[in-house]
């Protein structure tokens, strides 16, 4: 099924832009009956899309406390769990640097921004993007859930991250008395990948659906205004993911293509669907048949979903300068560094905040002195940039784990589409699982 699921999402993707496109250009007429009929076309589009969108959110919880969970209670203490959250942290930190670095490189040589001469607006002009949420003390204070229960009901990453690295470091504590609930989590973990599965199978029509929605109501023209900063932000990522993958080549080696093939429907889905949240199961399942032991994948994952989104660390600088060059803002070196240095620390408190990455540009917009209007040049084409950066931060999570897999001792051997994850033991101490000693994947 999977092939076949990432040709009928391809195809959903094909034909909904077709027929965006075709019901905008038909029947969009600047405000009259015609838009209006359109918007209500578009009404009906986003329910499968909200439908399919929920469902993943139903799964997400179980999923990560489960997987996350089992996965802490085999490490085998404290001390590989510390090992791989450090590996893991010092990986997020380096990949965010280079995002941002790569953002400021790039827009300074593009230079889309320069040449649009946009008058100031008003000093009390707002961006109308919601910055109450953008607060280190309130980000600090929300990482510790009051609530199991409640940061379950709210898909809260975060927060279930944090009950359950407690939940499992008790367990692996406990010893054999948990064994019992071990078995249970890991039957819960099996349980919840088939329901994923069962999910997956609405996906193409959910694609199909927000693809026409998006342009039934947008059209083409709004691409068009933007075009070349849309373009030179996507040659951004393409620059970006070249590095995120020859990084992993460097420390992988020639299983890196390999791993890309896995990831095939998760990235398409991420894209089309511009919804981290949608693309979460199927990149974990990638990781399993690729070979990243489920107890790394499990709680890397996780953590990169918090601290290691890159397409939106580059998205961040990008329109950040784009919008200074718009205005004629000129900003020397010194500042641009400065303002990568605050973009990389206060991006690490936006997971779960709505339009993160619109949320902290805004921020550091006010900053620097430019007008935080300037959100608003970008947020007509904001969806069609956030699915290449979904996209992205598919990769760059999937390379995070990978990688701190292979600093951990190595892979399993990939697995036939089929298979199911199963936790085993921890491996014992210079154990070497390199991908030479193992056979062909399956087919």
């Amino acid at each position: 099924m999977g092939k076949r699921l990432t040709w009928y999402i391809l195809a959903g993707l094909v034909l909904g832009g077709l027929l965006g496109w075709a019901l905008n250009a038909a029947y969009d007429d600047g405000g009259g009956a015609g838009t209006k009929f359109v918007e209500n076309i578009a009404y009906y589009l986003d329910i499968p899309t909200q439908m399919f969108l929920h469902l993943i959110k139903m799964i997400i919880a179980p999923l990560v406390v489960s997987t996350l969970t089992v996965g802490i209670a085999h490490m085998g203490g404290t001390g590989a769990i510390g090992r791989v959250g450090v590996r893991a942290f010092l990986w997020f930190v380096c990949a965010s640097l280079v995002s941002l670095t790569l953002g400021l490189i790039l827009v300074n040589l593009l230079q889309p921004g320069v040449g649009l001469n946009l008058p100031l607006p008003d000093v009390a002009a707002s961006s109308g993007v919601d910055r109450s949420a953008f607060d280190a003390a309130k980000f600090f204070t929300h990482l510790i859930p009051t609530s199991a229960i409640e940061a379950m009901a709210s898909n809260d990453i975060l927060q279930l991250v944090i009950f359950s690295l407690f939940f499992g470091v008790a367990m692996a504590a406990v010893g054999e008395r948990a064994k019992p609930l071990l078995d249970g989590l890991e039957s819960l973990v099996s349980v919840m990948l088939t329901v994923t599965g069962y999910v997956m199978l609405f996906a193409p029509v959910a694609v199909f659906c927000a693809v026409a929605r998006t342009l039934a109501t947008r059209g083409l023209g709004v691409v068009g205004d933007l075009a070349f900063f849309m373009g030179s932000f996507y040659i951004g990522l393409f620059v970006l993911w070249a590095v995120l993958l020859g990084a992993c080549y460097l420390v992988v080696g020639r299983r890196t293509g390999l791993l890309l093939r896995y990831l095939r429907d998760p990235i398409l889905l991420g894209f089309s669907t511009a919804s981290s949240e949608a693309a979460y199961p199927r990149t974990l399942e990638a990781l399993d048949k690729f070979g990243v032991p489920p107890r790394i994948a499990s709680f890397v994952l996780p953590l990169g979903y918090s601290f290691n989104l890159d397409g939106s660390m580059m998205y961040m600088t990008f329109a950040s300068i784009f919008i200074a060059q718009a205005y004629g803002i000129h900003l020397d070196w010194g500042t641009m560094i400065t303002m990568l240095l605050m973009l990389m620390i206060t991006s690490k408190g936006i997971a779960g905040v709505p339009r993160a990455s619109l949320v902290v540009i805004t921020g550091t917009l006010s900053h620097f002195q430019i007008p935080e209007a300037g959100v608003l040049l970008i947020l007509a084409v904001d969806h069609f940039l956030d699915m290449g950066r979904t996209a992205t931060n598919v990769i760059g999570n999937a390379v995070a784990a990978t990688v701190v897999a292979r600093w951990e001792g190595g892979f399993d051997a990939p697995e036939s589409p089929d298979h199911k994850i199963v936790f085993p033991s921890a491996p014992a101490p210079g154990a070497d699982d390199s991908f030479e000693d193992y056979g062909k994947p399956q087919a």
